[in-house]
């Protein structure tokens, strides 16, 4: 991702500034930017090209606000065939948050304006955090915006644990401020939207799962099929963590009764880099229709010697009274970015309904 802020980016940078500033030096703009930014990682080189950018804007931040809040009519636009082409506008949206947090009244439109051309979920953060109540009349008035990109920076920049974004301490505490601007986004017709309302509840989920549930029971009724899918896709860390409360309200069987056998891996001793293959039989012992989600976890050896469970989706059920199904799984354990793997015993975990209802060891050695 990194390379999505270099030399074309800072070209399309610097060609926009031009039509904007007078006596604007579009190549030294380019040789101070370029210089050194093939070591930094992404986020250095946003900071980067957030300094290169003051030493040619103005110093007073209301002249500069008037000129950024022309850019979108002269911005040069990437390959529309390049998801991340947007990045380059992230300096331009974040510079606002560095030299214009003494001016809220300013920036905070400045803001709504310039998310359009890259998500401003970040750089309001700042200002949440300095001006809580400032924010939310503001927020208060975005969510009637008849622009998805606006109303979406709503719930987006109000996430208390927004990956790659500073957390939001006052709403990891107390996420309750937030629910009111959720709700009036729900029923959003952008999918854009929506989907940010429903990682919006997950976050809050990991500290304050009941107020979650409550939240998606409310919801519930009479919801529409794109609240539904909200509701499900907020939910799924209580999925994972085996909250009881969360099945029903999804429509599965609160307590299922089930007997399950026959927990077989074909590979016992796995090399990283192989597929760990297994199959199970699930019977309900039920004498009515029952539904419950079938997960699994691999208990994972840590540098300390210790297991910890990674959970992994496998299959939702709906068994027939006294029916019976054998399923089959094969599952890549590959090196990435995000986790280490150790040689040892690890452990393979069978889940229903967040509870562990078999397990099998396996070995897992690394050349």
């Amino acid at each position: 991702m990194k390379n999505a802020l270099s030399s074309s980016a800072i070209a399309r940078i610097a060609a926009s500034l031009d039509q904007l500033l007078p006596g604007f030096s579009s190549e030294q703009f380019r040789v101070q930017a370029q210089q050194g930014i093939d070591q930094l990682e992404l986020k250095q080189r946003v900071e980067h090209l957030i300094e290169i950018m003051a030493q040619h804007l103005p110093q007073d931040f209301s002249e500069c606000a008037m000129l950024l809040s022309k850019v979108k009519d002269v911005w040069v636009t990437g390959d529309k065939n390049d998801p991340l082409q947007s990045f380059a506008a992230w300096p331009i949206v974040d510079y606002v948050a560095k030299y214009g947090l003494e001016h809220p009244d300013i920036s905070l439109p400045l803001l709504k304006y310039l998310t359009g051309l890259f998500s401003a979920e970040f750089a309001v953060r700042p200002f949440i955090v300095k001006y809580p109540q400032l924010c939310q009349q503001y927020f208060t008035q975005w969510v009637e915006s008849g622009d998805e990109n606006v109303r979406r920076l709503v719930s987006e920049g109000t996430r208390p644990k927004l990956p790659w974004g500073m957390q939001l301490r006052s709403f990891v505490k107390s996420p309750q401020v937030n629910i009111p601007l959720l709700q009036r986004l729900k029923d959003d017709p952008s999918l854009y939207v929506r989907r940010s309302v429903a990682n919006h509840l997950n976050d809050i989920a990991k500290d304050h799962p009941q107020l979650v549930i409550d939240t998606c029971q409310r919801w519930l009724k009479g919801a529409s099929s794109e609240v539904q899918w909200i509701i499900k896709h907020a939910t799924r860390t209580l999925v994972k963590n085996g909250h009881p409360d969360v099945y029903p309200l999804l429509g599965y069987t609160s307590l299922p009764q089930c007997k399950v056998t026959n927990l077989t891996l074909s590979n016992s001793v796995i090399q990283l880099g192989e597929a760990i293959n297994f199959s199970v039989t699930v019977q309900s012992c039920a004498d009515q229709q029952q539904g419950m989600v079938l997960d699994f976890a691999l208990a994972l050896v840590k540098a300390n010697g210790q297991q910890k469970n990674k959970v992994f989706k496998f299959k939702n059920l709906q068994l027939a009274a006294g029916e019976q199904v054998t399923l089959h799984k094969q599952h890549y354990i590959k090196a990435i970015s995000t986790r280490r793997y150790y040689c040892g015993i690890q452990r393979l975990i069978i889940l229903i309904n967040g509870e562990s209802v078999a397990e099998q060891d396996f070995e897992l050695y690394i050349d």
